[in-house]
C-alpha cells in the first residue's frame, strides 16, 4: 500500500445499543464490511450490545458508522458509541467473533 493509502487508514470501534441481538445485526455488519472492503470483526456482548471493530479507508468506515445507526430492518438502534483510532493493520478479513 502506498504511503497515501496508509495515511487514509483508520480504526472504528463501536458499540451498538438497542434491539440488536437476534435480529441479524452481525450478518448485516459482515455484508456491509465486505462490500466496503473493511477488515476486523463483529460480536454480540453479554450485556445485549453489538461490538464492531473495523479498519480500512476512513470514508468507508464513516459509511459503516452511518449504517450502524440504522441497522437491519428488524433491529431498533437506540445509540451507537464510537471511537476512532489509528489502524493497526492486524486484520486480513472481517469475521464474527464469539460473544464477549
Amino acid at each position: 500500500m502506498s504511503e497515501a493509502g496508509k495515511a487514509n487508514q483508520a480504526r472504528l470501534h463501536a458499540f451498538v445499543e438497542g434491539r440488536v441481538q437476534g435480529v441479524g445485526f452481525r450478518f448485516f455488519v459482515i455484508d456491509l464490511a465486505y462490500g466496503l472492503g473493511l477488515r476486523g470483526w463483529v460480536r454480540n456482548t453479554y450485556d445485549g450490545q453489538v461490538e464492531v471493530l473495523a479498519e480500512g479507508e476512513r470514508e468507508a468506515l464513516e459509511r459503516l458508522l452511518a449504517e450502524l445507526h440504522r441497522g437491519p430492518r428488524s433491529a431498533y438502534v437506540t445509540d451507537v458509541k464510537a471511537t476512532w483510532e489509528p489502524a493497526s493493520g492486524e486484520f486480513i478479513d472481517f469475521r464474527i467473533r464469539p460473544t464477549s
